[in-house]
């Protein structure tokens, strides 16, 4: 069975997946590039695949009426989004140990991105969700 690791950039908030997951998928949406600098990069899986090592160290921050995303309260990095009310867990694809084994798959909110870079990998592009 698949696993791969990853975790924070300090350390102090580890996690692992058990089984497949989603493809990457790039937001552009104005949340997404607040939070993160830029856009997001994640991918997701079932929450019983996920397991969290040190998870006294994750805070939950509520995003919106919608959704929330989960970070290291030790150095602030952004590991998860979640859907209020969904049985999977997004994981920001740059939080994953090496070899990843992740393959990208198209962009959305493409028509909020930020106004100083171009989209330009070939990967389809949608306006919205």
């Amino acid at each position: 069975m698949e696993k791969r690791t990853g975790g924070c950039h300090c350390g102090a908030v580890t996690y692992s997946v058990t089984g497949p997951v989603r493809e990457v998928i790039y937001c552009h949406c104005i949340q997404c590039r607040r939070q993160s600098g830029h856009f997001f990069a994640a991918t997701a899986c079932d929450d019983d695949q996920l397991s969290v090592a040190r998870g006294e160290n994750l805070t939950w921050y509520e995003a919106s009426e919608n959704a929330r995303r989960g970070f290291c309260q030790t150095c602030g990095s952004l590991l998860f989004w979640k859907a209020n009310g969904s049985d999977r867990t997004s994981i920001m694809a740059g939080s994953f140990d090496k070899p990843s084994g992740l393959t990208e798959s198209h962009h959305i909110y493409a028509g909020d991105k930020g106004d100083y870079y171009e989209i330009a990998d070939g990967l389809p592009q949608h306006r919205e969700r």
